[in-house]
Parts: C-alpha cells; structure tokens; sequence
C-alpha cells in the first residue's frame, strides 16, 4: 500500500501515491545523486517554481536492471536511504518511489505516461536525460515521451549533458573511477565525498581480540562500489568526524564467507557504538584487500595501514571542511595502538 511519509520539508511517496498537486517531475534512478542529477534537480525546481508547480523526482526500487540482471547488475553508488537523503537536501517538494515490479515494466509507454506520470503524479512538466528510455521493453524514447506528453499538454525538457572535461558525467563514469580505487575523481564527478553509511551490528569480535577492535558496519547490499582498505572519517560519534581506517572486502584471511564486510578502527576512540548509525566518508584507498598467512601477518598489515592512514589524515591541509578545529592528536586510548606504531589493517570483529 502507498504510503507517504513527510521528512523535514519533503516528502517521500514509497508506492504510486497520488500527488496532491500539479507536479514538475524529473525521471531516473539517481544511483549516485552526482552533479548531473543535481544539475537535473536544479532545472526541476526552478521549472516548477516559474509554472506554479511542485518540485519532484520519480525514482525506481529496485534498480530496473536488478529486477531484470541481478547478477550481472552494477554495484549501487547509493543505496535507497542514502539517495533519499541527498535528494532531500536538492530542494524538490516531493519524491516518488516506484516500485519496480513485474507489472510495473509491463506498462506500455503510453500507459506508464497516463497511468503514473500524469494519473498519479499529476505531472505538468518533466526532466528527463537524453538516454531515457521507457515502458514495456524500454520500447520508448524521448521522441516518444515528446509526442505522448505533447498530446497531453505535457511539457518536456531534456537535460544537458553535465560534462567534467569532455567527459559526460554518469554513474557509469561514477562506478568506473570507485572500482579504481580514484577517490578523488570520484568526488569531483559526485561533488562531494564518497560515502557510504551504516548500523553498527556485531561481528565476530575478532580484532578485539588483535588488540584493534573495529565498528562492524552493515551492509545493505553484498556488492559495494569500492573494495580494499582505506583512510577514511567517521561521522556520527560525536560534534566532529574522527580519522579512522577502514577495511571493505570479503576478508580473506579469517573467513571463507562471500559476504562483503565493512569493517572501521577508530583512532583514538573507546566506547560502545553498537546500534549507532554512522557515516564513512572515504578520503584515500591505501591498496588491495590480501590474504596473509596467519594472524601475525594480519597484525603486521594492519599496523602498517594504520600508519599510512594517519600519515594521510593528519598532514597539513588535509582536514574535512568540517573538522577543521579538530583537537589535536592525543595519546591512544588502551584499545588502539599509538599513532606511528603499531597500528591496524583493520581487525575483523
């Protein structure tokens, strides 16, 4: 059953839920919410304030091609919460959250255009990109949604392409430079740093017991964007991120399970975050997830990482625009090693 929830000034529809206004409406999955969705976003907005409108984006759950290919499917750039989230803070009113389902990609075009945008979504004006594709079979087009929107006193607009240098920025393009490890290509492409948020769950306690115990995030889905071991900031713990290093893979070592694990250590932290919601903002890759031979090797990796990583967080300049009256270093607590000694590849559990 639809269901409409308000969050701060926007509201999100989860399920067709009839809007209760006229609606500029953009179309797309926004995996990534990078600078072409926000580009797109702007021009929505602004249509709809100039027509009298309300602002919204229409977006699908799952990713079409999970529902077709979900094997063969990309990694998502940004689970659904976490879209949310960014979507939220572009300025539209409203966001609808279709459910892709079997019947749903059925629809033909001139269905999808009567039935959702204009019977539910009351859509006036639409946004979409200039590969947009629709209806049963993707068997619509833009030249298709023209003539049907046309018809029906639809305007339609079609995004410029967002460009970084000659480059169309897509999440294709996102997805590429994640899996290289390019950090700070992605955060050009996405406008901001990478990141990806979580509860804290119980592992299995191993690096406890390595003397380096970690914040077990959970995942949502079992294929991330990026794998290896990172610098990274923590937010969520306290007024300020905290510099940490983070481990993102199947962890070879210790466990045979294909199941991806984001595993933080905290520098300078002691405490209890089990049920807190954090946020991993990914700042530098320091290499490839290894196997090691033995939990001495692991303890010898980890230490170098943890090195690397505070070399990386700590030098001038380097701090987040929104830690940059961060406290100095101070000494470690009993549960991490000294910073420039021993410390951590990032302990499992």
């Amino acid at each position: 059953m639809p269901v409409a929830v308000p969050l701060l000034s926007m509201t999100i529809a989860h399920g067709l839920h009839v809007a209760d206004r006229p609606l500029a409406v953009m179309i797309g999955n926004f995996d990534g919410v990078h600078r072409g969705h926000q580009a797109m976003a702007a021009r929505t907005v602004a249509a709809a304030r100039e027509r009298g409108l309300g602002a919204a984006a229409l977006t699908f759950e799952p990713h079409p091609r999970e529902f077709f290919q979900s094997a063969t499917a990309p990694a998502r750039i940004t689970p659904l919460r976490e879209k949310l989230r960014l979507l939220m803070a572009l300025g539209l009113d409203r966001v609808h959250v279709a459910r892709f389902t079997r019947a749903f990609a059925a629809l033909t075009p001139e269905a999808f255009v009567d039935q959702v945008l204009i019977g539910t979504l009351r859509a006036r004006w639409l946004m979409v990109g200039a590969d947009f594709c629709f209806g049963a079979r993707r068997s619509g087009d833009v030249a298709r949604l023209r003539a049907l929107a046309s018809e029906r006193d639809v305007e339609v607009e079609v995004l410029e392409d967002v460009l970084e240098g000659t480059e169309r920025i897509s999440s294709s393009v996102v997805r590429a430079a994640l899996d290289a490890g390019d950090l700070d290509r992605a955060q050009v492409l996405l406008g901001r740093t990478f990141r990806i948020s979580g509860r804290v769950v119980h592992g299995q306690k191993l690096g406890r017991t390595l003397g380096f115990p970690t914040a077990n995030i959970q995942l949502k889905y079992n294929r991330p964007p990026v794998f290896g071991i990172f610098a990274v900031r923590v937010h969520g713990i306290g007024p300020l991120p905290l510099d940490a290093v983070a481990s993102l893979g199947f962890r070879p070592t210790v466990t045979e399970e294909r199941r991806a694990s984001l595993e933080v250590f905290v520098f300078d932290f002691a405490g209890d975050l089990y049920g807190r919601h954090l946020d991993i903002e990914f700042v530098a890759k320091l290499r490839d997830e290894e196997t090691y031979n033995g939990l001495d090797a692991l303890k010898a990796a980890i230490a170098r990482d943890c090195a690397h990583a505070l070399a990386i967080l700590r030098a001038p300049g380097s701090a987040s625009p929104t830690d940059a009256a961060a406290p100095p270093l101070r000494a470690a607590t009993a549960h991490a090693p000294p910073p420039g000694s021993s410390s951590p590849d990032i302990p499992h559990g």
